[in-house]
């Protein structure tokens, strides 16, 4: 019941032209509540955003936000955008991802439209730029990885994928791709889902990820592990130790603006530590609308200002 009031609250928020209004006018200053977590509006934001923390020894992974769209046209520009996007990086000489979300690419609306947008996107990323497709709900799952894996057989190599721990089928998944063998980033996963299809219980969607984890250790093609918890970055690091895999033959990935603490204590430990980093005009929505699947995400973040401070 508080989960499905917290949803609706969240999502009928996102959807209120005044707050949004108002969100525009504070959020994004320089000291607005969303520049936290939002690199800006403009890719010139996103650049200047990258570009500090390329030089604080960060990688960064781009996200344009924006997904479902509500028309072909739609999708199409957002494909344009990604190109733009990795026009104004190499323009800047800076070394980012991409991470696109197929919703937004049009796979609600057609499949075979988005897939093309997709490999348009990875045409022009070319060898310069490595593209990891997010994952999204999990009804989204079965055709976002066929869409990856048609498009790996076909000889791409610039692209990867995302599995969430807390999804029954994701050991299912990892064997599937690891055969190919994929590139994957292993998140715990964030959105809303019932207990039939995800782990409900914290404490199994920790024991999944530890299992994939180990999984990837052992037999992944250069694993990214995403997550902010002390305690998965520990095992991490003890499996990687014992498996005997060097600190850059893997990374770890974390949200932009949350647990900027660990970001640092990993590089000083020689880690590799990549930031996700979304930007553009639809930020209201995504930042709303992720507080609002699950109220675990508001605490999430509640936790992660916190432990900053005390750090």
């Amino acid at each position: 019941m508080i989960e499905s009031l917290s949803r609706a609250l969240f999502h009928r928020l996102a959807g209120s032209t005044t707050l949004k209004t108002l969100a525009s006018r504070y959020g994004m200053r320089p000291r607005g509540f969303a520049r936290r977590f939002i690199a800006g509006e403009t890719l010139s934001d996103a650049i200047t955003t990258a570009t500090r923390l390329t030089d604080s020894g960060r990688r960064c992974t781009l996200n344009y936000l924006g997904e479902s769209v509500t028309s072909l046209e739609a999708a199409r520009e957002a494909a344009a955008a990604y190109e733009a996007i990795m026009r104004g990086v190499h323009d800047a000489g800076l070394s980012c991802q991409i991470s696109v979300k197929l919703t937004q690419l049009g796979l609600v609306l057609n499949a075979p439209r988005c897939e093309e947008n997709l490999r348009r996107v990875l045409d022009a990323a070319g060898d310069e730029y490595f593209v990891r497709i997010d994952m999204e709900q999990s009804g989204w799952v079965d055709p976002t990885l066929d869409i990856f894996e048609r498009a790996w057989r076909d000889g791409y190599r610039n692209v990867g994928v995302v599995l969430q721990s807390y999804l029954h089928r994701a050991a299912a998944d990892l064997t599937r791709l690891n055969d190919l063998p994929a590139r994957i980033r292993l998140c715990k996963g964030a959105y809303r889902e019932a207990a039939v299809v995800a782990y409900p219980a914290k404490a199994d969607v920790d024991g999944s990820f530890l299992r994939l984890m180990r999984t990837l250790v052992e037999t992944g093609s250069y694993p990214a592990f995403a997550t902010h918890d002390p305690r998965m970055i520990a095992a991490v690091k003890t499996y990687a130790d014992q498996r005997g895999l060097s600190a850059d033959a893997f990374e770890f990935e974390m949200l932009f603006g949350v647990r900027r603490d660990l970001q640092t204590a990993l590089l000083a430990e020689g880690y590799r530590v990549r930031v996700y980093l979304p930007f553009g005009h639809q930020w209201f929505q995504y930042f709303m609308r992720r507080l609002g699947e699950r109220p675990a995400n508001v605490l999430f973040v509640l936790r992660s200002l916190l432990h900053e401070r005390r750090g």
